[in-house]
């Protein structure tokens, strides 16, 4: 049964031309209406913002790799991505600051799941950046800051394209060869090396931490992901305290449900969390949730995508009893599941 709803989700993905799933408008190349919202929000304030928030961006060396980085905290907490420091050896790095200086990094922690580390350089007085605590709004200015190939504190600008996006192993780079759940979308450029620098909003607060982008030999156009910013300060916070973050895990594999998917499935309903496949012995397999049931509310919050889902169960911690409103058969079911931690 599993297979053929995948099957089934799959062709009519193709159908659609779905390469993603989330509750911001769809992918595609910047218009003159994008351009136009995105000046509306103010890109005549980039260089105002650039100016402030410059210093708090860094590049990170590890070996013949580089990425980016930004300074959480003035005493020299530096966050980045997982996947920049993966290949370090003996958890040291080169840091290099926007005011020249380079100085010396140790990996103080790291969380492959979330794709968070933190770096320690020895270092005070640093200019730590804002971070944001909400998401933002498809539609508002983004600016990106990073070294893009090893072009230090380049800057690029556009809009937030999109939030709560789920990406797909086979469509990124720059991610960590695994499927990249709830994201802010941006058509900002992001390219290798601007994985770990920051995406600003018009304030200059840091809305996400740049992660990876989906290739133009793909046929993409100026399609960029980024960590937003509670999910990385929540990584970080808890790397700090325990060396270690823990992740809510439901156990299911799931695909936002459109309406093309459930012409085809045959269901009554349009909109939701379709659940492909079920963890044997997880903690929703152990409450009844089945393969096909369309999952439509997570404590009481409606879910209208397999990227909402995932944002509402960041929401939680392991060991929370949780509520799914589940559609199966016709019908509207309540299900009890008590959240754990992910496997690892």
């Amino acid at each position: 049964m599993t297979g053929w709803i995948s099957g089934i989700v799959a062709a009519a993905a193709m159908l659609v031309g779905a390469t993603g799933c989330g509750t911001g408008g769809g992918p595609g190349s910047p218009t003159a209406d994008r351009a136009a919202a995105a000046d509306r929000a103010g890109l005549g304030a980039v260089a105002g913002i650039v100016s402030d928030v410059e210093p708090s961006v860094v590049t990170i060396l590890v070996g013949n790799e580089l990425g980016s980085g930004i300074v959480y905290r003035a005493d020299g907490v530096i966050v980045t991505n997982q996947h920049v420091i993966a290949q370090v050896s003996g958890g040291k790095a080169e840091v290099a600051f926007a005011d020249g200086r380079r100085v010396a990094g140790r990996v103080q922690a790291a969380d492959e799941i979330s794709d968070i580390a933190v770096v320690k350089v020895n270092r005070t007085g640093l200019p730590a950046a804002t971070f944001r605590k909400d998401l933002p709004q498809v539609g508002e200015l983004a600016v990106a800051i990073g070294s893009p190939l090893g072009f230090e504190n380049s800057v690029t600008a556009g809009i937030i394209s999109g939030v709560n996006r789920n990406l797909p192993v086979s469509g990124q780079q720059g991610g960590q060869g695994r499927p990249l759940v709830d994201l802010i979308q941006t058509d900002a450029a992001i390219s290798p090396g601007n994985s770990g620098g920051a995406l600003l909003d018009s304030q200059g607060r840091v809305v996400g931490i740049n992660e990876a982008y989906i290739p133009p030999s793909t046929g993409a156009s100026s399609l960029g992901f980024a960590i937003p910013s509670a999910t990385a300060v929540d990584a970080v916070e808890q790397l700090l305290r325990t060396g270690t973050v823990k992740h809510a895990f439901v156990g299911v594999q799931l695909a936002t449900l459109t309406s093309a998917i459930a012409e085809r499935l045959g269901l009554d309903v349009r909109a939701g969390a379709l659940v492909l496949a079920v963890v044997r012995g997880g903690p929703a397999g152990k409450a009844g949730v089945l393969p096909g049931d369309v999952i439509r509310s997570f404590n009481g919050k409606s879910v209208a995508s397999a990227g909402e889902f995932s944002a509402r169960l960041r929401e939680v911690s392991p060991g929370d009893m949780v509520t799914l409103g589940v559609h199966r058969d016709g019908r509207d079911h309540t299900v009890q599941v008590r959240v754990s931690d992910r496997p690892g």
